[in-house]
């Protein structure tokens, strides 16, 4: 498979290279960037470009959007119009309106969109995806999700925590991978109610802490935070329980629970996994090698979404949106102090 990198020099997107450039069965077809000069620093001798048009006329399969949200929409109609199926970044757009957008159009152009989810890949949170669908828990009862960092001090650029670039606070941030997990875990999303403030670091539009409760068609519920006034640091947690034990995902560090009974109250059989690899490579190099191996497994269940595959880990068009729509939903559901109705989508 071909594919063209949209924002290459960045820092996610020289990642987005370096896993392109390693799996056999894609090749680099192009680079793009604002600057020429680092787009050429990144592009490893495929053709590097700074116009839209000259890069999407070379020959391609796919594209990878690796740029900032707020300038993402008019590069994913682009590439549909082109033909061409998309892997963007997350969020999908910085706005509820553009991201059903774009979702229409690649349902319209018949190609397939992903989204940059990579933390399905995390290995302790795959692992919990993997425990649920091992029945090992027995029936799914409720979740926990959470993210949360430090706040602003965490940003190298403003555009990042500005409502009008980024789309939202903790909820776009930190929270955005933890909302995709829950609907990841709990199979969809349809109602949302919850509580969003901004209180502490007092940025218009962007919420610093945010609460809510999602449920799922099936009843099952998850209770949710993403926060940017987690002074301990950074933390993204999931825990499922069921009839007969509960399961835990953690990261950074790296972590797992798993506790399970042969009935409700049992005798508990407790496990725990480490990850001592991946916290020392974590620690000798840095924690990109546990990014890009991520991207590594995303990009190949890409090309899987593309040839049509089932069964894989990747978050498709469906994902990228209620992600959003769940972002946008917490501070409704903070106005109007009701819960937010959402469709099911067919993902």
């Amino acid at each position: 498979m071909r594919i063209g990198i949209i924002g290459a020099a960045g820092k996610i997107g020289q990642m987005r290279v370096a896993t392109v450039l390693a799996d056999p069965r894609t090749e680099l077809a192009a680079v793009m960037d604002v600057s020429r000069e680092k787009a050429e620093a990144n592009a490893h001798g495929a053709p590097a470009f700074t116009d839209l048009d000259a890069f999407l006329g070379q020959k391609m399969d796919a594209v990878i959007i690796s740029t900032p949200s707020f300038v993402r929409e008019p590069l994913c109609m682009a590439a549909f119009g082109a033909g061409l199926h998309v892997l963007s970044e997350k969020p999908l757009s910085n706005t509820l309106e553009g991201a059903r957008r774009i979702h229409a159009a690649a349902q319209s152009a018949g190609v397939k969109l992903g989204a940059g989810f990579n933390m399905r890949y995390y290995p302790a949170f795959a692992y919990v995806r993997d425990v649920i669908d091992s029945g090992k828990l027995g029936q799914i009862n409720h979740m926990r999700v959470y993210g949360g960092h430090g706040g602003l001090a965490n940003f190298a650029h403003d555009w990042e925590y500005k409502s009008e670039f980024s789309g939202g606070g903790a909820l776009w941030d930190v929270g955005i991978h933890m909302t995709d997990m829950a609907r990841h875990l709990l199979g969809e999303i349809t109602e949302v109610y919850g509580v969003a403030t901004g209180n502490v670091w007092n940025v218009p539009g962007s919420e610093d802490n945010a609460m809510a409760i999602f449920r799922a068609p099936s009843g099952v519920t998850a209770t949710y935070q993403a926060t940017w006034i987690d002074w301990k640091g950074y933390s993204s947690v999931v825990e499922v329980y069921g009839s007969h034990g509960m399961v835990r995902g953690a990261y950074a560090p790296m972590e797992n629970l798993l506790i399970t009974m042969d009935k409700p109250g049992g005798t508990r059989k407790m496990e725990r996994k480490g990850y001592f690899g991946i916290k020392l490579r974590e620690k000798l190099k840095s924690w990109k090698t546990t990014a890009v191996a991520s991207f590594q497994d995303e990009l190949a269940d890409f090309v899987g979404l593309v040839e049509g595959r089932p069964g894989l880990r990747i978050a498709d068009a469906d994902a990228a949106l209620r992600a959003i729509e769940v972002a946008a939903a917490v501070p409704e559901s903070t106005r109007t102090g009701q819960p937010v109705q959402l469709p099911a989508l067919g993902g």
